[in-house]
């Protein structure tokens, strides 16, 4: 009796072991198959990567805006958006019902002003450029500008040198045949187009808001160092620059490159004033990130003493010398 109640107990115990083991096996497989594979810990990810990810989830892209008017934001020499760039940029949509566009110059009169024989006054000034976005010649059916950039050059007579049209009135100087010219057409909003063009266009609804400039550098889609045309100043030296730049898909790009910014800049290698062969970058790169398309024509404006850009109230770039025209923007 004692044997078989010794080898009862033993198979007793045996099994009680084998349950609690087969229970232990059991709820280990369940928790190996509850947990992921990989585990990615939120320190595995650099503070450079976090910041892309989290620019990336949030971006606001301009061009995929079926209802984008206009904007301004600042860039590094990459066209990426910082807060301290030296790139003071407005981007806005020519066929956006919400603008209007004029273009003024500095004159002692009231502009589209005719004198006794019915001729149009031409009475020229050097203006600053807060003068030449602030006098009555810049107010469109009583408003004032939204946005204002400096535009042509100015002669030896307080004179604009280039092809200047301020609706469909022209005010211009000698070079207006030899210079390129900017400028946004007249008409419905929705068929409104920017064009980059030597003299006057061959539709004279594209004639009807214009501004002078020189040193034309994205013909056709295709970009050019322009450094030697410019010459050792104004490609080395007086190297603030203002400029304008369109699209394939239509967009404008208005750019004012300057150190002496009434905002923050911090001077970096990708973050500093422009030579002519680095155009192209910080274009291409706004245009990349903001959805805009292809940059297809470039143009620059009046720069060294004349670079301006104005927006909502405040002006980001002044300098002191007097404008020979601005391209103002309006909202209605």
């Amino acid at each position: 009796m004692f044997n078989r109640n010794f080898i009862g107990i033993i198979l007793i115990v045996v099994g009680i072991l084998f349950f609690r083991s087969y229970q232990e096996n059991n709820l280990s497989s369940q928790d190996v198959a509850q947990k992921p594979s990989i585990n990615l810990k939120e320190e595995n990810i650099s503070s450079e990567n976090k910041s892309k990810l989290s620019k990336d989830t949030f971006i606001n892209c301009i061009g995929e805006n079926k209802n984008f008017s206009i904007d301004f934001f600042k860039t590094n020499n990459l066209g990426e958006k910082i807060d301290k760039g030296i790139n003071h940029v407005i981007v806005f949509n020519p066929k956006s019902a919400e603008l209007d566009f004029k273009v003024n110059v500095g004159l002692a009169h009231n502009i589209y002003a005719k004198n006794d024989s019915d001729k149009l006054r031409q009475e020229y000034v050097p203006k600053l450029f807060r003068e030449i976005i602030g006098d009555e010649n810049a107010l469109l059916n009583g408003k004032k500008p939204i946005a204002a950039i400096n535009a042509d050059y100015i002669d030896t007579d307080d004179k604009p040198q280039g092809l200047n049209i301020s609706r469909g009135i022209e005010y211009s100087g000698d070079f207006k045949d030899k210079r390129s010219s900017f400028g946004i057409s007249g008409g419905e909003s929705s068929q409104r187009q920017a064009t980059i063009g030597v003299g006057r266009r061959n539709r004279d609804i594209l004639n009807y808001n214009l501004v002078g400039g020189n040193g034309r550098f994205y013909t056709g889609g295709k970009f050019k160092d322009i450094c030697e045309a410019l010459g050792e100043f104004a490609c080395k030296t007086a190297i603030n620059r203002s400029m304008a730049a369109i699209t394939d898909q239509g967009y404008v790009i208005l750019l004012v490159n300057d150190a002496r910014a009434n905002s923050d800049v911090e001077i970096t290698e990708v973050n500093q004033e422009l030579l002519p062969d680095m155009f192209d970058n910080v274009l291409e790169g706004i245009a990349r990130n903001n959805c805009l398309g292809k940059v297809q024509e470039g143009i620059l404006f009046d720069g060294g003493e004349s670079p301006g850009l104005f927006y909502d109230n405040k002006t980001y770039v002044e300098n002191f010398g007097a404008i020979g025209s601005v391209f103002l923007i309006y909202k209605k």
